[in-house]
């Protein structure tokens, strides 16, 4: 047996006490109480597994001891010895989850000790489910941990539909109509050969999070950031309605946030921060890309590469946003803008039609 298992035997009758502890001393380790109270301060001074109680003692009945030490001791196995004319408060008492068993006096020894090494089992099990669901909870703090980090290298919402993918495969593509958006900073190659390269470091970690924070607001998620550029998209991984719009009123909010971040580094660049965007929508195949080692959501298509030579014509025109024809024919009655001439763009046969964005109505 489990000498390490301890009881607290509590009965008013020093013969029970004397008689109990000779017959589970070498099993167990016993300790005895005259009553209520002496029981307490037992408890409180020894590790108690079980505790066992006569149910009529003067002062403080067994049921009544037991139910203190419920709130200070609640992983104690609780047993009651009990006369049959108490057996229905007993019975009602076991109902409402208070107490493991109840034996009927004078104790029958093998009965007794049967019981016992069941309460010895039911804690064994108590401790062993504790355990396990402080593993459990280990495990899901980790596993938590580990997914906030992955979310600062891919973004929540990819995050969330890899989770939720059902499909028998990750690298299955689909078709969808979304809108891509373009942010690059001019000049910037110049720019940081006047900052350190920590300080080169701090000032795209703070243009990256206020830009990213503008980019969340409109529902469009950061796909890559790259040097100094931004490439974010509108309608996926999660399907919005009105992308086009969201895009274009992000794009007005994030020259907003630009002139705040120059500002706040006018000084040290000794110059203002300019950039430009460029907006595109239309079709694209997005989905994950790579192997099964490494994999990464990506959107490819036409649509993409004409975002992007969109981008490059803000060159020559800093602080400016364009967007194409199709992007002007979605939002044209909630923003002002300018036509720019047709122009040629690597890629394309054709010259294409840009809009400059000049702010909302």
């Amino acid at each position: 047996m489990d000498k390490k298992f301890s009881i607290l035997y509590v009965d008013d009758e020093l013969q029970n006490l004397i008689s109990f502890k000779a017959t589970f001393r070498r099993e167990y380790e016993i300790y005895t109480a005259n009553n209520g109270v002496e029981g307490m301060e037992i408890l409180r001074k020894q590790p108690i597994h079980l505790i066992i109680t006569d149910q009529r003692m003067p002062g403080m009945t067994g049921v009544q001891f037991l139910e203190k030490t419920i709130p200070e001791f609640p992983e104690c196995i609780r047993m009651v010895l009990t006369g049959f004319s108490d057996m229905e408060a007993i019975i009602d008492v076991i109902n409402n989850g208070q107490i493991f068993r109840y034996i009927t006096k004078p104790w029958d020894e093998t009965e007794l000790r049967m019981t016992i090494e069941n309460a010895r089992q039911m804690y064994i099990l108590q401790q062993k489910n504790k355990q396990l669901v402080r593993e459990l909870q280990a495990k899901v703090e980790e596993q938590e941990r580990t997914l906030k980090l992955f979310m600062k290298y891919v973004p929540e919402a990819i995050v969330e539909k890899a989770l939720n993918d059902t499909s028998e495969s990750i690298f299955e593509g689909e078709t969808k109509i979304i809108t891509v958006l373009f942010c690059d900073i001019r000049g910037f190659t110049n720019m940081s050969e006047e900052l350190s390269p920590k300080e080169v470091v701090a000032f795209l970690n703070d243009y990256y999070a206020m830009m990213t924070e503008v980019i969340k607001k409109y529902d469009g998620t950061v796909n890559q950031f790259v040097g100094d550029e931004v490439f974010a998209l509108f309608g996926t991984p999660i399907a919005t309605a009105h992308h086009e719009r969201s895009a274009v009123f992000c794009a007005l909010e994030m020259m907003n946030k630009l002139r705040e971040l120059s500002m706040a580094y006018k000084e040290k660049m000794g110059r203002e921060i300019e950039m430009g965007i460029g907006i595109n929508s239309g079709e694209v195949v997005a989905g994950n890309l790579g192997s099964e080692d490494k994999i990464s959501y990506s959107v490819t298509g036409d649509t993409v590469n004409t975002g992007k030579r969109i981008e490059t014509l803000t060159k020559d025109t800093p602080n400016t946003i364009l967007m194409s024809n199709g992007v002007y024919e979605k939002v044209k009655d909630y923003v002002y803008t300018k036509a720019w001439e047709p122009i040629e763009v690597k890629g394309k046969k054709d010259k294409i039609l840009v809009h400059e964005v000049l702010g909302r109505k």
